[in-house]
């Protein structure tokens, strides 16, 4: 090793022509990658721009930051190579090079496995919902074969290192119990299916909105509102859970209407269908598909005759606008045909001696009023 370091001194020091020229190697080699990687960066950016491919977009991201790193590279094994530097240097730079390679090219690897992912996953049958915890696992197994291709070249047996790996982990697993259980549970909501984002779901504890995205320690809903909430993943997996959007995303919804005592029930029904279906032609988010139904139902209460005009609409969210809009149309549909919305009453009837005659309950335990 002293040896090795008293000729690279003597090199530098004595023969500085032999450190020149390997640096102007490296110079002239790494402008001419830079220049080839900017022709083929602008290249490709104007290709995406003409044919608008995502895919192109994909490459080219990927490509940026790799690429730089790869003419760095070459240029400093061809300056190697053209050096008198002791062979054993060679050597080692040209390992401490390829290890470089190497992990440059498992990252590349790995934004591009995410990236397809992201913008391919939920168009395959079957397939797993693209979720930040899913996205993450694909891009740890990219990283796991560039390892284990490490291992391979070195000669070097995982077994150790697997090993280690199992004595350690049981101090790791027991450290971090509450961690483990958020990453298992985001796994196992994921893998069932039965909360997916874009899900409109409602938990047994009152949250409820849309499901952004599914993480390692948490899930991200998002609220009628706007306001995102955060649910660790441990929670959602022991939650009750009300999915409005499976087994369909449409659900049946309705309005309650009362009406005076003395109006025609056929003709508020009539009214109400009559409604309710030139609604589901024009109103957005009903679903002009769905049957229309009116029933007599809560039917008879204190204050008039309740009615319940049935629709579907295409999603949990659309139950507002809808519900609002119908109430419109049938207001003033009812006050057009004459149909009476009656306010709160009850009825007092008095005997003639002024006491008030109310009905007794029956029974030994009754009690004179």
């Amino acid at each position: 090793m002293r040896s090795g370091l008293a000729q690279f001194r003597r090199v530098l020091f004595e023969e500085p022509m032999e450190v020149v020229q390997p640096l102007a190697i490296f110079a002239a080699v790494f402008l001419v990658c830079w220049v080839v990687r900017r022709l083929v960066l602008r290249a490709l950016d104007t290709w995406n721009e003409r044919k608008q491919s995502r895919n192109g977009r994909i490459l080219e991201q990927a490509l940026r930051g790799p690429t730089l790193i790869w003419g760095v590279i070459l240029a400093a094994h061809l300056g190697m190579q053209a050096s008198d530097l002791p062979s054993r240097f060679t050597r080692v730079g040209a390992e401490v090079l390829l290890v470089l390679w190497a992990c440059s090219l498992t990252l590349m690897c790995m934004r591009l496995v995410g990236d397809i992912m992201q913008m391919y996953g939920d168009q395959i049958p079957g397939a797993l919902p693209v979720t930040t915890l899913s996205r993450n696992l694909a891009q740890i197994s990219v990283v796991i074969l560039g390892l284990l291709g490490l291992l391979w070249h070195f000669k070097l047996s995982p077994a150790p290192v697997l090993t280690a790996l199992g004595v350690g982990g049981l101090a790791v697993a027991l450290a971090l119990q509450d961690t483990l259980s958020n990453v298992f549970g985001g796994f196992y909501v994921a893998v069932a299916r039965q909360v997916q984002l874009g899900d409109y779901i409602k938990l047994n504890t009152g949250e409820e909105g849309y499901v952004a995205d599914i993480g390692w320690r948490c899930t991200t809903f998002r609220a009628l509102a706007n306001n995102m909430i955060i649910v660790p993943n441990a929670k959602l997996s022991q939650a009750i859970v009300t999915n409005y959007s499976l087994p369909e995303k449409w659900l049946g919804s309705g309005v309650q209407v009362t009406v005076a005592m003395d109006s025609d029930p056929d003709l508020v029904e009539r009214v109400l269908l009559e409604i309710g279906r030139q609604g589901a032609r024009e109103i957005p988010g009903m679903r002009p598909e769905a049957e229309i139904a009116v029933a007599f139902d809560p039917g008879f209460t204190e204050s008039g005759l309740g009615f319940g005009l049935n629709y579907q609409v295409g999603d949990f969210a659309s139950q507002g606008s809808v519900r609002n809009e119908l109430r419109r149309r049938i207001l003033r549909r009812f006050r057009e045909e004459g149909i009476v919305l009656p306010f709160p009453s009850r009825s007092l009837y008095v005997r003639a001696d002024g006491a008030v005659n109310q009905l007794k309950p029956e029974g030994k335990d009754a009690h004179p009023v």
